[in-house]
C-alpha cells in the first residue's frame, strides 16, 4: 500500500541483482540524493516501462459506458432488499464510471437521491437530484424525482418551495391528464399535518450551524503559540545533538489540554482493498465497498454521496467545491495517473502530491537554497555531522574554533518560526544513509517513471493551468525536459515517509447496526504529512494522545506533563500492546533507532517472560508459567511443568472455537453461542492467566449475546471482566478503557440501571474527553444518555415488606 505493489518491487530488485558489481557499489556509495536519482534513473530502460504500464492498466480508474448500467442493476438489488446504504454506495460506483453530462449518470444520480432519501439524507438527496437534472434526466421521469423533490422539501420544512413544487407538477399533470396526480393529492392533504413538526424541525436546523461553531471554537487551541504554528503556548521547540528537534512543556499541563492542532500539508486517501483486474473473472466491474468509496479523497470527510472527477473514476469527493479546489490544487495533473499512482503505492503519490503543492519553480529554488546550507548536504554534497544544541526561537548555538555562534533550527524561516509549510515539509529528515541500497534504487526508479510519465504528458501545460490563488505564480515556471530537480526532491520525499508519515485514523462501527452494543475499531483511512506533529519524538509510553477530524490531527496530554518536560508521541509500538524485543525491532527497522524510553528500560530485564495479556497459567495453583520452551510454574511449591508449544496449540484451537461462537452469534443463534462460549471461558481459564487478551475478548463476546438476549445483568457482569483485562493492559485512563466504559454505560442504560447508567456515563466521559475533545461522537452520545436519564421521572420507592 504505501510503497509499489509487489509485482513492480520483485521486478525492480531482480533488476538490481542482475546489476554489475561495479554499478551497484556506485549507487550505494553516492554521496548525494541527486547522485543517487541520476544514476539509477539512467538504468530505467523502455522495456522496464512498459512492465510498469501493463501493471497499471490493471487498475479499472477511467470513464466506462458499459459499467454504469452494471452498478444500476445491482444498486437496484440492493434497493429492493431495503439495503439503502449499500444500494447509495454502488449507485456512487455507476455515477463514477459515467460521463458527464449523459443519462447513465443522471440516472445514476436520481436513483441514489432515492437510497438517500429513505436513510433520511433529506438535504443530500435534493443536491442529488440538481445533479440528475443538471446532466440531463430524461423529461419522461421527471414527475418521479420532482415528486420526491416535494417530499423532501416538505420534511425539511421548506414550505414555499415545497408548494412551488408541487403546483409545478400538478400543471404538468394537467398536460398530460393520462398521469396519474394521486400522489399529489395525498401529499396536499397532509402538508397541513406536517406544519407543526415542520416549525419543530425549522428551530433545529437554525441551532444546528450554532453548535457546529462552536463545537470547532471548543477544538481550538486556546493560545496560539509564536514559534510554532499550529501548537498551544504550553510547549516550545528545542534541538539535541543525538535526539535532534523536540517540542517540551514551558508550563505544567493537564489531561486533555489541546497541544497541537494541525491540519496535514498533505495527505492521500489509502486505496485499501482495490485489486486490479485479473482478466477471466466473471466480471470485472467490482461490487466490493472500500474507503475510497465512502470519504472525500481531499478533505476525507464521510460521505454516501460522492462527487466523481469528470475525467476518470477514481478521484471522489463530498462535493462540488472539494472536486475544485482538488483540482486546481493537484488533481489536474494527477488525473490521467491514477492507475500508474495506485501500482507505485502511497508514498510515491504523497511525493508527487508534496512538489506540486511545492510549486515545480519553488522545489528548485529550495533545493538550490538548501544545498548551500550545512545540514542539507545530503541533497548535493554528503551530509554533514555538525550538531547543535537546545536552541530557542529557531536559533540555537554550536561550537566553531572554541566559539559559540547561533545557527537556525532546521524548518524554520529567517524570522524563526517553525510553520506548516513546504520548506518545514523538505527540512524532515529522510535519514538516506540508513535505508538499504535496494531500497533506495527501488524508490528512485520508481519515482523516474513517474517523472517520465510526467514529462510525457506535457507536464509545463499542464502545471501553468492551476489557477489557485494560493499556489499561482508570478511568472510561469520554466519546464525542465528531465525533471532532475523534480525527481530529486520526490525520492527524498519518499525517503522521508518511512519515518515521517503519519497515519490518519477513524473509528469505524464494526457488527450489526441491530447490535444493542456498539463495536468500533480504529482503521487506517489515509496518510499524511504534518510538519509539527512530526517534532514529536517517541515513547512506547507516551505522555500525548491523537484524534483525527477530516485531515486535521489534534494532540492532547494524555496525562499530566510537568513544565520541562518532553512532549511525547508514540509511533506505533506501544507497551500496551506488544513487548519489549517486538517493540525495539520495529522501531529499529523503521525508524533507526534504539529505544530507551522507561517502559523499555523497565521491560528489559523480563523481556523472556513476555507481557501479562500473553502470560500463561499453571492448572494446578493459577500461577504465572515461566521459562523458553518449557514452562515450569511459578509457584516454587508446585513442580507442574509443560511445553511451551503445547499450551501455544490449546490456545490456537480455543481461538478458533471462540470464531465459530461469533459466526453463531453473527448469525443470531444466541443459546448455541452462549453455550460455545462458557466452554470456551472453562478452558481458558484452566491454561490461560486472568489477564490474557483471550480472557477479555471471550467476556466480551458473552456481554454482546446476553445483551442481544435482553439480559442486561448478565451482559454487565461479563463486560466488567473484560474491562478489568483492559485496565491491567492499556490501563486505567487510556483510550480502550474509555472504549469499553462506553459499552458498559449502554447496557446499564438499556437495563434502566440508573445509578450505575450515570456512573459509569461519568467515567466514560472523563475517559474519553482527554482522548478525543467534548465533541466525539462517543462523548456526544453519552451526554445524550445522561440528560435522558436524568428526564426520567423519579422512580417510586415500595413501601417496606
Amino acid at each position: 500500500m504505501d510503497l509499489p505493489v509487489d509485482e513492480w518491487k520483485s521486478y525492480l530488485l531482480q533488476k538490481w541483482s542482475l546489476l554489475p558489481v561495479s554499478i551497484q557499489l556506485t549507487i550505494s556509495t553516492a554521496e548525494t540524493l541527486s547522485d543517487t536519482f541520476l544514476q539509477s534513473s539512467s538504468l530505467l530502460q523502455p522495456e522496464d516501462e512498459m512492465f510498469l504500464k501493463r501493471l497499471s492498466r490493471g487498475y479499472l480508474v477511467g470513464k466506462d459506458r458499459e459499467a454504469p448500467l452494471f452498478y444500476r442493476e445491482e444498486g437496484n438489488k440492493k434497493f429492493q432488499e431495503k439495503d439503502y446504504t449499500g444500494a447509495a454506495v454502488l449507485y456512487s460506483k455507476g455515477v463514477s464510471y459515467s460521463r458527464p453530462n449523459t443519462e447513465d449518470i443522471s440516472l445514476c444520480y436520481a436513483n441514489r437521491s432515492a437510497a438517500l432519501f429513505h436513510l433520511g439524507q433529506y438535504e443530500t438527496c435534493l443536491k442529488d437530484i440538481i445533479r440528475a437534472q443538471m446532466h440531463g434526466y430524461p423529461e419522461r421521469l421527471q414527475p418521479k424525482i420532482m415528486l420526491r423533490k416535494a417530499e423532501c422539501l416538505v420534511t425539511l420544512g421548506r414550505l414555499q418551495e415545497a408548494s412551488q413544487t408541487i403546483n409545478d407538477l400538478e400543471s404538468n399533470f394537467t398536460a398530460k391528464p393520462t398521469v396519474a396526480d394521486s400522489p399529489f393529492q395525498i401529499l396536499q392533504r397532509n402538508l397541513h399535518h406536517l406544519k407543526v413538526k415542520i416549525q419543530e424541525k425549522k428551530n433545529l436546523t437554525e441551532i444546528f450551524p450554532a453548535a457546529l461553531a462552536k463545537a470547532f471554537e471548543d477544538m481550538d487551541l486556546r493560545e496560539e503559540n509564536e514559534q510554532i504554528s499550529s501548537a498551544s503556548s504550553s510547549i516550545s521547540l528545542c534541538t539535541d545533538p543525538l535526539k535532534g528537534r523536540y517540542l517540551i512543556a514551558t508550563k505544567d499541563i493537564l489531561p486533555g489540554e489541546l497541544l497541537v492542532k494541525e491540519d496535514a500539508f498533505v495527505s492521500v486517501l489509502n486505496p485499501g482493498e482495490m485489486q486490479p483486474l485479473h482478466h477471466g473473472l466473471e466480471s470485472k466491474w467490482s461490487t466490493r465497498v472500500t474507503n475510497g468509496d465512502l470519504y472525500c479523497h481531499r478533505c476525507l470527510k464521510h460521505t454516501l454521496a460522492t462527487v466523481p472527477c469528470d475525467g476518470c473514476s477514481y478521484a471522489k469527493y463530498c462535493s462540488q467545491e472539494c472536486m475544485q479546489q482538488a483540482w486546481e490544487l493537484y488533481h489536474s495533473v494527477e488525473c490521467s495517473l491514477g492507475g500508474l499512482l495506485l501500482t507505485l503505492g502511497v508514498f510515491c503519490h504523497i511525493a508527487l502530491r508534496l512538489t506540486l503543492l511545492g510549486r515545480f519553480e519553488d522545489v528548485g529554488k529550495i533545493i538550490r537554497k538548501l544545498c548551500d546550507e550545512t545540514s542539507h548536504k545530503d541533497i548535493c554534497l554528503p551530509e554533514s555531522k555538525n550538531l547543535v544544541k537546545t536552541l530557542n526561537y529557531g536559533l540555537g548555538e554550536s561550537e566553531e574554533n572554541g566559539k559559540i555562534v547561533q545557527t537556525p533550527i532546521p524548518g524554520c524561516d529567517v524570522n524563526g518560526k517553525y510553520e506548516n509549510n513546504y520548506y518545514a515539509v523538505f527540512n524532515l529528515l529522510p535519514h538516506t544513509e540508513n535505508h538499504s541500497p535496494e531500497h533506495k534504487f527501488l524508490c528512485a526508479l520508481s519515482v523516474s517513471a513517474l517523472c517520465r510519465q510526467l514529462e510525457a504528458a506535457s507536464l509545463q501545460a499542464l502545471t501553468t493551468g492551476l489557477k489557485s490563488s494560493k499556489l499561482k505564480a508570478e511568472a510561469t515556471p520554466e519546464f525542465c525536459p528531465d525533471l532532475d530537480i523534480w525527481g530529486v526532491a520526490m525520492l527524498r520525499h519518499m525517503l522521508q515517509l518511512q519515518c515521517n508519515a503519519q497515519a490518519i485514523t477513524t473509528i469505524q462501527q464494526t457488527g450489526s447496526k441491530e447490535n444493542i452494543i456498539t463495536n468500533s475499531r480504529q482503521v487506517r483511512l489515509a496518510t499524511g504529512i504534518f510538519p509539527v506533529v512530526s517534532l514529536l519524538n517517541h515513547s512506547c509510553s507516551p505522555n500525548t494522545s491523537v484524534s483525527f477530524i477530516s485531515t486535521v490531527a489534534s494532540i492532547r496530554a494524555s496525562q499530566q506533563i510537568r513544565k520541562g518536560q518532553e512532549i511525547l508521541h508514540c509511533y506505533g509500538p506501544h507497551e500496551s500492546r506488544m513487548g519489549v524485543a517486538e517493540r525495539q525491532q520495529k522501531l529499529r527497522s523503521q525508524y533507526f533507532f534504539d529505544c530507551n524510553c522507561p517502559a523499555c528500560q523497565t521491560e528489559a530485564h523480563r523481556m523472556a517472560a513476555g507481557p501479562r495479556w500473553e502470560a500463561f497459567c499453571c492448572n494446578s495453583c493459577r500461577a504465572p508459567m515461566q521459562g523458553d520452551d518449557v514452562l515450569s510454574c511459578g509457584n516454587r511449591s508446585c513442580a507442574e511443568s509443560i511445553s511451551r508449544d503445547h499450551l501455544v496449540s490449546r490456545l490456537q484451537d480455543l481461538q478458533q472455537q471462540v470464531e465459530m461462537a461469533r459466526k453463531l452469534l453473527r448469525n443470531g443463534k444466541l443459546e448455541q453461542a452462549i453455550r460455545r462460549l462458557l466452554g470456551c471461558r472453562h478452558d481458558a481459564e484452566s491454561f490461560l492467566s486472568a489477564e490474557h487478551t483471550m480472557v477479555g475478548e471471550v467476556e466480551d463476546d458473552l456481554a454482546q449475546a446476553y445483551a442481544a438476549l435482553g439480559d442486561w445483568r448478565k451482559s454487565a457482569m461479563h463486560l466488567q471482566k473484560s474491562l478489568r483485562v483492559v485496565e491491567v493492559r492499556h490501563g486505567p485512563h487510556s483510550v480502550e478503557m474509555g472504549h469499553e466504559l462506553f459499552k458498559l454505560a449502554q447496557i446499564f442504560f438499556s437495563g434502566f440501571a440508573i445509578p450505575e447508567a450515570l456512573n459509569t456515563i461519568q467515567k466514560a466521559e472523563e475517559v474519553l474527553l482527554v482522548h478525543y475533545g467534548p465533541w466525539d461522537d462517543e462523548v456526544q452520545e453519552l451526554r445524550k444518555m445522561k440528560s435522558c436519564l436524568l428526564d426520567l421521572p423519579p422512580i417510586p420507592v415500595g413501601p417496606s415488606v
